[in-house]
C-alpha cells in the first residue's frame, strides 16, 4: 500500500512538475542556442553588407557587435519568458541599470558618441595631417573613444573624441594641393621689377610648383621698413614643407646674387646739439 502510494505520488509529481518544467527548460535552451546562432548569422551578414560600403572597418565591427549584443538580449528575454519569469521586471531592471551606467559614464558616452560621428562623417582619416583640439599632427588611429596622432617631432598624442568633435578641425590633407603663403621684403631703394623677375625665375625653376593655379607674385604692402612681396605658389599637399623651405632659401640666395637687400627694422635718431 505504501509503495503504491509513493508510486502514485511520484507519478503525480512527475506529471505536475517534472514533465512540464522539463519541456519548458528544453524549449528555453533551444530558444537560447538557436537564438545565439541566428544573432551571430544576422550580425555576420550585416558586417558583410557594411563591409562593401565606405564605412570605416572599426565602425563596421562596432555596429556588428552592437547588433549581436541587442539580439542576444532579446533571445535571453524570450528564453526567460518561456520559463515563466516576469520579463517586464527584468526589462525594468535592465533599463534602470542602463540609466545608472549612463550617468556614471557620461563623459565616456560623450566620447563614444563623438567617435561614432567621426567614423560616420569622416572629417579625416588615418594618415591625414590635421589640426584638432589645439594639436597639429598626423592621424594614426581613430578609435571609438579617442583618436591617436603623432606630431612633427614624433610625440604621440591621444585626444578624447568629444574634445575633437566639439572643436574646429582643420584637415590639411583633405585636398590634393595647398598654397604656400610667403612674404619677402626688399628695400625701398631696390628695383621692384627686378625683384619680381628674380622671384618668378626661382619659382619657375622648381618643378614641384604647380603651373595651375598660377603662382601669385605681387607687391602686397608698403611696410615701415620694406616693400613686401606676397608670394603664393601652389604645390602638392605632401610636398608643402619641402617646397616652402627650398623656395625660402633659393629666393634669399637669388636676392644676394642680384644685389637686392632684405632690410631689417631700424630707427633713425636725430640729435640736436643745444646752442649756448
Amino acid at each position: 500500500m505504501f509503495d503504491k502510494l509513493d508510486h502514485a505520488q511520484l507519478l503525480a509529481f512527475y506529471d505536475k512538475f517534472v514533465a512540464p518544467w522539463s519541456i519548458k527548460i528544453l524549449i528555453a535552451l533551444l530558444i537560447f542556442v538557436i537564438g545565439q546562432l541566428v544573432a551571430k548569422f544576422v550580425a555576420g551578414m550585416l558586417g558583410k553588407i557594411l563591409g562593401r560600403t565606405k564605412l570605416d572597418k572599426i565602425l563596421v565591427e562596432f555596429i556588428q557587435s552592437l547588433v549581436n549584443a541587442l539580439l542576444l538580449v532579446f533571445v535571453i528575454v524570450a528564453a526567460l519568458d518561456q520559463l515563466g519569469v516576469n520579463t517586464n521586471s527584468v526589462i525594468a531592471v535592465l533599463g534602470a541599470a542602463g540609466l545608472a551606467i549612463g550617468l556614471a559614464l557620461q563623459g565616456s558616452l560623450q566620447n563614444f558618441a563623438a567617435g561614432f560621428m567621426l567614423l560616420i562623417f569622416r572629417p579625416f582619416k588615418s594618415g591625414d595631417f590635421v589640426e584638432a583640439a589645439g594639436v597639429s599632427g598626423i592621424i594614426d588611429k581613430i578609435g571609438i573613444f579617442s583618436t591617436n596622432m603623432h606630431t612633427g617631432d614624433n610625440k604621440q598624442v591621444i585626444i578624447p573624441n568629444g574634445t575633437i568633435y566639439s572643436s574646429n578641425i582643420i584637415n590639411y590633407s583633405a585636398r590634393g594641393t595647398r598654397r604656400i603663403d610667403m612674404v619677402f621684403g626688399i628695400g625701398y631703394r631696390d628695383d621692384i621689377r627686378l625683384a619680381r623677375d628674380v622671384i618668378a625665375k626661382v619659382i619657375s625653376a622648381d618643378a614641384r610648383v604647380l603651373p595651375e593655379p598660377e603662382p601669385l607674385i605681387a607687391v602686397g604692402e608698403l611696410g615701415a621698413h620694406s616693400v613686401n612681396f606676397y608670394v603664393r605658389p601652389w604645390v602638392k599637399a605632401d610636398e608643402f614643407w619641402d617646397v616652402k623651405f627650398a623656395l625660402t632659401e633659393q629666393i634669399k640666395l637669388a636676392f644676394d646674387e642680384n644685389g637686392i637687400s632684405i632690410p631689417f627694422p631700424q630707427m633713425d635718431i636725430h640729435w640736436n646739439k643745444p646752442t649756448e
